[in-house]
């Protein structure tokens, strides 16, 4: 049970924070960058993502609470918000889900300091991967254990984003674009799974069905 909800979360966030695709896109960002620079950049900018996730994953639960939302309707909003991202994922385009748009991108590319703006947010806690740690730790329904099973998932995939940030010239000349593409589709596969079965549940305990 425990390695199951581990596995759902890791894959969920991995999905939806897309750490292959932020290292891509942060190297074609930092391109001429000295070294020394990016590596500033690329902690700077987890460690503030880290911060906003958190933060929902502490908060969160208490805020729909706050906003009399239902924890089906967030399961319900969530898996559709998730199965958008996969399909985006599926057949590889870029919306603002999980990646920054094209006027975005244009506007990164004129600031010097990219840590905040695009980079923690909106590629590493953009709306998708919020949306994930809203609903996930909501799950956990005051278990602490499932809770902190779920924000072990997210701390995981910092690391793993933080590491390829550290390698991204690497990581994307190993893989090329159809290396990333064939990625993210995998992943999104299971992501449009995973978004189904959540819409399932939130649908199966709302009052119009249950």
């Amino acid at each position: 049970m425990m390695i199951e909800i581990a596995l759902v979360a890791f894959t969920t966030f991995f999905a939806t924070m897309g750490p292959v695709d932020v290292a891509a896109i942060f190297s074609v960002l930092t391109k001429g960058t000295p070294s020394p620079q990016r590596r500033a950049l690329a902690l700077k900018g987890v460690f503030i993502a880290a911060c906003i996730l958190l933060a929902f994953a502490l908060f969160g639960e208490a805020a729909l609470s706050r906003l009399g939302i239902s924890l089906a309707a967030m399961r319900t909003a969530g898996g559709i918000l998730l199965l958008l991202i996969a399909i985006d994922m599926v057949f590889a385009r870029h919306s603002g889900g999980s990646s920054t748009t094209d006027d975005e991108n244009d506007e990164a590319k004129t600031k010097q300091d990219i840590s905040v703006f695009p980079l923690a947010t909106p590629l590493i806690a953009g709306p998708g991967s919020m949306g994930a740690v809203v609903l996930l730790t909501a799950e956990s329904g005051g278990d602490w254990l499932h809770w902190g099973i779920t924000v072990g998932a997210l701390v995981a995939n910092l690391i793993l984003t933080l590491v390829l940030l550290l390698m991204a010239g690497q990581v994307q000349r190993v893989l090329g674009v159809t290396g990333l593409n064939v990625i993210s589709r995998v992943v999104g596969v299971l992501l449009a799974a995973l978004a189904v079965q959540f819409m399932f549940d939130g649908l199966s305990d709302s009052p119009l069905i249950g």
